[in-house]
């Protein structure tokens, strides 16, 4: 749910912005309203550190530090990264130098100042490589081999005159032998060697590298706040906006008070763009990141979080559908939980989901449990069926939720309406939620039985006759009715066309899930197939399956985000008219 806020307005003098400021920083609760860019000079000055305090970390991750720290001072991030430019630019000389020796071996070792002399005396020597020699050029020419290598012999023309020509293409003449280059490579590789070792030095360096950042970071903050007050009183007097929640007002004010400071508290609406702070349960919260892509609520929406909490984690379990691949899920999430962070718990989580629909959809790596003899009937009775209506079982379910989803959608679309708008305002949409959504819930009473044939009908006929009047002719009670007509006949037509390929969008949580257990039956025959008669065919038989599975549990983790998050940021937010447009709440603190 998004958080109540209240808006300050505070006047200083604007000698004590600064301290005051701070102050604020110090309690981290307040929102002051600023940019979240650099704006002037000093600004520009404290992000660059930033920027090179974050480089010089993502550097040092990738390093393993020394035994022995060793002493260094100064600016030690720009340390980090004058080393490893300065190692990136030997690893280049490296590369092109064990390319030159690589062309400089079939030459052989050789002296520089022989080849000199031999100029001096006028005579020339040109370098060629060829697949054949032919005997007529030995014949012609002062021809020399030197050694063949993969198929080309290298060999040598000495001409002792200026109008010299030969059949083939002359290649460089060498300026170096590989001796020389051999040096010049033991050299590189000491000097990378070198700064190698000072990185793992400064690696020791990293909490305090760190540290720097940290406090750069609230300085840049603390400076932004700065500048976003606005002068007043020929700037004697500083005016600030903020925001705090609702709930830490009496604690706030408290301190204002002591403070001495002028202020104005009252409640946040919707023009003053309050930024958002969500506020969910243990359970919930796992899932506010994956809001946070799309956009936050505006201060006058709903939180979407609770329900992409619970259609991400089925759609997701939907399109993983091995209950084999979820325990690996939770396994690699367990073993992986220091590294992952905040995401190991949704992945525990989703984890947990796909193994459960895994089991309903009685799949494990890829073999069907309904045909495990051991297994218990009471079990096998609590799966999904191989086909329900004349359909496989998956995909009529894959449907069905859909529906649910898209009237779920609907649904809060009409209650955000009637909230912000008002009921009457609001006809239009309470038509197409009361023709769709009643219209389902009819039609499955009536199929289920609950409901004859007769009251169905009547039922329908009202619903019809009442979604009309919404959609028709009140959509908007101060517009020509006229005009109501036609925009519900061309919202009609949107609707329909936009519903039926709406729908038919979560055939994919059923495609995704198909195609990750043909993909994995494919490797269990495979690994079969090998395993033939057993003794050695076991090895390639484990072989096949565990890096085939691995291989398949990794793609169907790619699909089952992407596509699951689809459905929601798409089908759910277009029909539930939900926007994301709202800043996220962002206190001025000292821990950034």
């Amino acid at each position: 749910m998004v958080t109540e806020m209240t808006k300050y307005d505070f006047i200083l003098m604007s000698g004590d912005a600064d301290a005051f400021l701070a102050k604020l920083q110090e309690i981290g609760l307040v929102d002051i309203t600023r940019s979240v860019k650099p704006v002037d000079e000093q600004s520009e000055k404290l992000s660059s550190r930033i920027n090179i305090f974050r480089r010089a970390l993502t550097v040092l991750k990738e390093v393993k530090p020394a035994e022995h720290p060793g002493k260094h001072q100064g600016r030690l991030a720009s340390q980090v990264l004058e080393a490893v430019t300065e190692k990136d630019n030997l690893t280049a000389q490296l590369s092109q130098c064990r390319k030159d020796l690589e062309e400089l071996l079939p030459w052989g070792r050789f002296s520089k100042d022989d080849m000199e002399k031999l100029k001096q005396c006028g005579l020339k020597l040109h370098f060629y490589k060829s697949k054949t020699v032919d005997p007529v050029w030995k014949e012609q020419y002062a021809l020399n081999e030197i050694a063949t290598v993969d198929g080309y012999t290298y060999f040598v023309v000495v001409s002792d005159t200026d109008d010299y020509e030969f059949p083939l293409k002359e290649l460089p003449a060498l300026e170096r032998d590989s001796a020389a280059v051999e040096q010049e490579i033991a050299t590189l590789e000491a000097s990378i060697a070198e700064k190698d070792q000072l990185l793992s030095e400064l690696k020791c360096y990293e909490v305090e590298i760190q540290a720097s950042m940290d406090k750069t970071l609230s300085d840049l903050d603390l400076h932004l706040a700065g500048v976003s007050g606005e002068k007043a009183a020929d700037d004697y007097l500083t005016v600030f906006e903020g925001f705090a929640p609702a709930d830490k007002e009496a604690a706030l004010c408290e301190m204002l008070d002591k403070e001495n400071v002028y202020y104005v508290a009252d409640k946040a609406v919707v023009d003053d763009n309050p930024p958002i702070k969500l506020k969910n349960n243990k359970f919930v919260s796992m899932f506010e990141m994956l809001t946070d892509m799309y956009g936050r609520p505006k201060y006058d929406e709903f939180d979407p979080t609770v329900f992409i909490s619970i259609f991400f984690m089925l759609f997701f379990a939907f399109c993983m559908g091995d209950a084999g691949y979820g325990l690996v899920l939770i396994l690699g999430s367990l073993a992986l939980k220091k590294k992952l962070g905040k995401i190991a718990p949704l992945g525990i989580t989703l984890g947990i989901a796909t193994t459960i629909i895994g089991v309903l959809f009685h799949t494990f790596f890829s073999t069907d449990m309904l045909e495990w003899s051991w297994l218990p009937d009471v079990v096998k009775k609590c799966m999904v069926p191989k086909e329900l209506f004349g359909f496989d079982g998956t995909m009529v379910l894959a449907i069905l939720v859909g529906i649910v989803h898209i009237c779920l959608a609907m649904i809060v679309k009409t209650y955000q309406s009637t909230k912000v708008k008002g009921f009457a305002n609001s006809l239009g949409t309470w038509g197409w939620t009361l023709l769709i959504v009643g219209g389902i819930i009819v039609g499955g009473l009536a199929l289920m039985g609950v409901i004859d044939n007769a009251v169905t009908k009547w039922v329908i006929i009202v619903l019809g006759g009442l979604s009309a009047l919404g959609i028709f002719f009140l959509n908007d009670l101060h517009r020509n009715p006229l005009l109501n007509v036609g925009s519900g006949l061309w919202e009609t037509y949107n609707t329909a066309t936009g519903l039926l390929g709406d729908v038919l969008s979560y055939l994919r949580l059923y495609a995704l899930g198909l195609a990750g257990a043909k993909l994995g039956e494919a490797f269990n025959a495979i690994g079969l197939q090998a395993l033939g008669d057993g003794g050695v065919g076991w090895v390639w038989f484990i072989l096949i399956v565990v890096v085939g599975h691995v291989l398949n549990v990794a793609m169907c983790i790619l699909g089952a985000f992407v596509h699951p998050l689809r459905l929601n940021f798409l089908e759910f937010f277009k029909n539930s008219g939900y926007e994301g447009s709202g800043r996220k709440y962002n206190p001025l603190k000292t821990e950034n």
